[in-house]
């Protein structure tokens, strides 16, 4: 139940709030379910307020202070979240749903199992953020940066990840079936069991990147970085991997069939045990046709 006396004098607008904040700095409001739609609440100081389950629903919250502050199964819906700070704010299950959170900093910020799903996150800080199982599907992350960002069974489906930076990232056992992840920085991610099914990785930098047991089918990667990558057991099925750097990659048992490898860098690739048949082997680098099956290969 929110103290009336604070949410009084919240509904009385950012000025007065903030006055009252900074003559009472020990205070730290409560406004624990607090109805909050469409409340105009642009650059307000809202450091550890309590808002945990509070509707902030359609709220404008632009510019404000939410760094820690307690979110946890608050609603965000459709919320003007641009520019805000929402530093080690603790947002568990969280709905941020088709909220606008272009350029917000949400370093450290804790949104396990929260709905960010349609989401606007374009050029967000989400450095070593906490989204494991969150929903980010066909949310608009692009230019984000989410490295060191734990994104364990995360849904990222359709989401647009173009040219995001998710170098050291968790995505282990995610959903990015669809996911357009044209040019995004990868660099030694963890995307093990990870579902990649039809996604967009078209120039994507994933050096020392980890993909066991991935399923890549029908991803378009072509002249994809994949230098130094574990892709042990993944599903290439169908995969378009033409121009692709996969270089002292280490392919064992994946399943290559039906792959396009035209003009790939196959310099020291372990291809042992993997299934190539029917790949287009056209003016690959650096192939070497041992210990692997290299039936039906087209050459």
């Amino acid at each position: 139940m929110a103290n009336i006396e604070h949410f009084s004098l919240l509904q009385r607008g950012a000025t007065i709030w903030n006055e009252w904040r900074q003559n009472n700095p020990n205070i730290e409001p409560d406004l624990r379910g607090a109805n909050l739609r469409f409340a105009n609440l642009q650059g307000a100081n809202l450091q550890k307020v309590n808002f945990r389950e509070a509707d902030l629903s359609f709220s404008t919250l632009i510019s404000a202070d939410l760094s820690n502050a307690n979110l946890t199964n608050a609603s965000f819906e459709k919320a003007e979240l641009i520019d805000t700070c929402l530093i080690k704010a603790e947002a568990i299950a969280a709905n941020f749903a088709s909220a606008n959170l272009q350029d917000a900093i949400l370093n450290e910020v804790n949104l396990i199992s929260a709905s960010l799903k349609l989401a606007n996150l374009k050029n967000a800080d989400l450095i070593n953020a906490n989204l494991i199982a969150t929903d980010l599907q066909q949310a608009y992350l692009r230019f984000a940066d989410l490295s060191d960002a734990a994104l364990v069974r995360s849904n990222l489906s359709e989401a647009d990840l173009i040219e995001a930076n998710l170098s050291n990232a968790n995505l282990t056992n995610a959903n990015l079936y669809k996911t357009q992840l044209i040019g995004v920085y990868l660099y030694r991610a963890k995307l093990e069991k990870a579902s990649l099914r039809e996604a967009r990785l078209h120039q994507a930098y994933l050096l020392g990147a980890s993909l066991r047991s991935t399923d890549l089918y029908k991803a378009d990667l072509r002249f994809a970085n994949l230098s130094k990558v574990e892709l042990q057991n993944s599903n290439l099925t169908l995969a378009n991997l033409r121009g692709a750097n996969l270089s002292k990659s280490d392919l064992t048992g994946a399943d290559l069939t039906g792959s396009n490898l035209r003009g790939a860098n196959l310099n020291k690739t372990n291809l042992s045990e993997t299934k190539l048949v029917d790949a287009n082997f056209q003016e690959t680098i650096g192939t070497e046709m041992r210990s692997f099956d290299c039936k039906s290969i087209k050459q």
